[in-house]
């Protein structure tokens, strides 16, 4: 037992810390931040105001965490973020594929109280910070949970607070609000009808019940629906993120006048509740009850900080790649309006660009305070450029991509700033791709030390047999095939039956810019005269001058069906051009007005389990997944598969690297398919598999006879071994044992 006297007056204890990297704010771009230089061997802080982590995508907001797959519904085929951000969705996936939030704190928390080199203090405020010159030299913050002051000093700080407090309190320059037109040349750029800044939302869960459940409304709830004019969109089998519309506070201070934001937004949120159960309106209401509402807001959008580059809506739209692009984004130009739900516009303006953009570095640093990093929503962008960029799975991307320049910065003792030199940035760009952090547009030189690679096999794409099942052309369907330069392709025997006489026009396709997959180019045009079933020749007189993928097109033709195959191709993949409603309107993007954007159609895949892949032959087969692909560098499907796929036949695979001379190693770094199209959101939509079919779930490396790692229960694409004793060989064999289910497929054996 203590017993404390009487005393004039106390104070609350303090502690100082010292660490090479803190970082400011829990969300996923924090996290990966801050895991990011950890693994990098740096002494990491990291500090979160909350008792979770994740942001908006904790239980604490429930908004499902999304990026450049767009819930798969535009054109960036296999853009999925990756590196640690992938990893992420990935381990989300393997524990979690229900998509309970709850579950996903405890992902992010796990791999944050993990990592060696990371100190995590949650509930902890920072309120003051001192300066030396233009640098930031300490902070000082706050837990009201342990009563602890805190006293936190680095050489280098990140700021990820969503509302940029270190930028703030260190003075750095900053913007708010969104840019007239005249100064970027925006035609995005939103007038004073529509408004200048995104709202907050709160969202809220329903269940059902046995038995009626009554509601009695608070005295604060909206009592009149016709305030919201799209009440009308309101059903009873909304809840959560499919009410993201449910936005208010663009017009107020969205940092100062949170509180009143969300005392508003908890009116319309029962208001909207008390209209489903008790208007009449939805009777299969008796029996639901509101399970949890939001007790903070989820918020869009305060302060943008000032880099050396701002990113505009012409980076995106013409998908610019910057000399320093270290990362990438392909989320819709998404505006809100700022009157949020009591506006009389759309409850969003999106315009996709054709394909993926990146960010540059000398977006993500403060360019008047010299060892700040910026990432999440805080980085260098205009208003209309940040409505695309501040998507979660984008921002945990900018967050490793922070965490890992702050290692770069401390090893040659140099500034964000001098990063971005055109001499240095290379070194950070090969160290994010080496540890599996996709770059678009971008390849590794030299993954494996120039080594010579064989295979056991190779994948040659010349049958896929027919399963007796068939799909109808109910509406334009498409198939993704890779060409070589130089190459024609090949004559296509397709499988198809008609209920009647029918003309079938198959077009090919391409992309204009390389390394795209909107179909804006057409190349040539066969006609198939479809009888009885049987098999169908298809032949096109055109031959490629790039490396590229192609889109064998088939018009909708309900008459005609088409056979089907159980194979399943990494690389490969049927698209239609449809509409996905979470991200469009219709199939085609269409300008309803001068904005600065490209009007083309949508072609998307389907998700599991509802994919499907057309059954045909070709005279001369297609070589894909040629063994070379392991050296080139390439980390995804883009102008090619460059992926090395085994022969169907091969139950044992195994891949050999072999070098004339003895090397050292550090690190290996497997990067393998694991389905980089299919868009992993983390709450609320379930998923289907635990693990995508191709991923290799069960493997072993060898040096010569010696066994240096073997692994089971694999769901990760990027699979990292580090050796304590550095490795000296000759040879590295990879052995596949085991898939989830679909051909293996392997991009590289990345060597440090």
């Amino acid at each position: 037992m203590n017993i404390y006297s009487q005393s004039e007056n106390r104070s609350f204890p303090q502690q100082q810390l010292h660490a090479d990297f803190v970082v400011a704010g829990g969300g996923l771009a924090g996290l990966c931040a801050a895991l990011a230089a950890a693994r990098e061997g740096l002494n990491v802080i990291l500090i979160q105001d909350r008792p979770v982590l994740g942001g908006n995508a904790s239980s604490e907001v429930r908004l499902w965490a999304n990026g450049a797959t767009s819930h798969m519904g535009n054109n960036n085929r296999w853009a999925r973020e990756g590196g640690i951000m992938g990893e992420i969705l990935e381990e989300n996936l393997w524990r979690n594929k229900e998509g309970n939030p709850v579950m996903f704190d405890l992902v992010l928390l796990d791999l944050a109280r993990s990592q060696p080199g990371l100190t995590l203090l949650l509930n902890t405020a920072v309120y003051e910070l001192e300066k030396e010159g233009q640098r930031i030299s300490q902070l000082k913050a706050f837990n009201a949970i342990n009563e602890t002051f805190y006293q936190i000093s680095a050489p280098q700080f990140c700021d990820a607070t969503g509302d940029g407090v270190l930028g703030y309190l260190a003075g750095a320059e900053f913007r708010e609000g969104a840019e007239d037109e005249a100064e970027l040349g925006e035609k995005m750029a939103p007038g004073d009808s529509f408004g200048h800044k995104l709202g907050h939302s709160i969202y809220f869960y329903t269940r059902q019940t046995n038995a009626p459940v009554r509601f009695v409304p608070p005295s604060f709830a909206l009592k009149d629906i016709t305030d919201i004019p799209r009440y009308k969109r309101l059903t009873s089998t909304l809840n959560g993120c499919d009410l993201w519309w449910l936005e208010w506070g663009g017009r107020l201070d969205t940092v100062y006048e949170s509180e009143t934001i969300k005392w508003e937004l908890w009116k319309i949120v029962w208001g909207v509740w008390d209209y489903i159960k008790n208007s009449g309106e939805f009777p299969e209401a008796a029996n639901m009850t509101i399970e949890w509402v939001g007790t903070i807001p989820g918020k869009r959008e305060s302060r943008r900080f000032m880099g050396d580059h701002l990113l505009s809506q012409q980076d995106i739209v013409e998908q610019r790649d910057h000399y320093d692009a270290v990362g990438y984004g392909g989320w819709s130009i998404d505006l809100h309006p700022a009157d949020g739900v009591y506006s009389t516009h759309d409850g969003c303006r999106q315009f996709h660009s054709k394909g993926t953009y990146t960010i540059p570095w000398r977006s993500l640093y403060s360019r008047s305070v010299e060892n700040l990093l910026l990432t999440g929503r805080l980085i260098s962008a205009s208003h209309v450029a940040f409505g695309s960029a501040r998507v979660m799975c984008t921002c945990g991307l900018l967050g490793e991509v922070a965490g890992r320049g702050a290692a770069v910065c401390h090893e040659q003792h140099i500034s964000p700033k001098a990063l971005a030199s055109h001499e240095r940035i290379g070194e950070l760009q090969q160290r994010l791709q080496t540890a599996g952090c996709y770059i678009p547009r971008q390849r590794l030189h030299n993954p494996s030390r120039g080594a010579h690679v064989s295979v056991s096999s190779e994948f040659q794409l010349s049958e896929l047999p027919a399963n007796g099942q068939w799909h109808s052309l109910t509406e334009r369907m498409a198939v993704l095939l890779p060409i070589k330069a130089g190459q024609a392709l090949p004559a296509i025997r397709l499988p198809l039956r008609g209920t009647q006489p029918s003309s079938l026009h198959i077009e090919l396709l391409g992309s204009q810019r390389s390394g795209n997959f909107t179909p804006d180019q057409h190349y040539d045009k066969c006609r198939v005269d479809v009888r009885d079933e049987g098999d169908y020749i298809c032949q096109f007189a055109w031959r490629s001058d790039r490396d590229q993928y192609v889109f064998l097109a088939f018009e909708a033709q309900p008459e005609i069906s088409i056979a089907l195959t159980d194979i399943q191709l990494p690389g490969i993949m049927t698209v239609f051009n449809s509409l996905n409603a979470r991200v469009a309107k219709h199939a085609r993007q269409v300008a309803d007005g001068d904005y600065g954007v490209d009007e083309f159609d949508f072609w998307l895949p389907r998700r599991l389990p509802h994919t499907l892949f057309p059954a045909l032959r070709f005279d001369t087969p297609l070589t894909c997944y040629a063994a070379a692909h392991l050296l080139n560098g390439h980390l995804r499907p883009e102008q090619q598969t460059h992926a090395w796929v085994p022969a169907l036949t091969d139950k044992t695979p195994t891949v050999q690297w072999q070098w004339d001379d003895d090397q050292t190693i550090h690190t290996l770094t497997l990067i393998q398919d694991n389905d980089f199209d299919n868009a992993m959101e983390t709450v609320q939509m379930g998923h289907v598999n635990a693990v995508t079919p191709h991923c290799i779930t069960h493997y072993r490396l060898w040096a010569g006879e010696t066994l240096l790692a073997e692994v089971t229960d694999n769901h990760h694409s990027v699979c990292t071994h580090r050796f304590s004793t550095p490795l000296r060989t000759r040879g590295i064999r990879l052995e596949i044992l085991a898939t989830a289910g679909a051909l293996p497929a392997v991009y590289s054996l990345n060597i440090a």
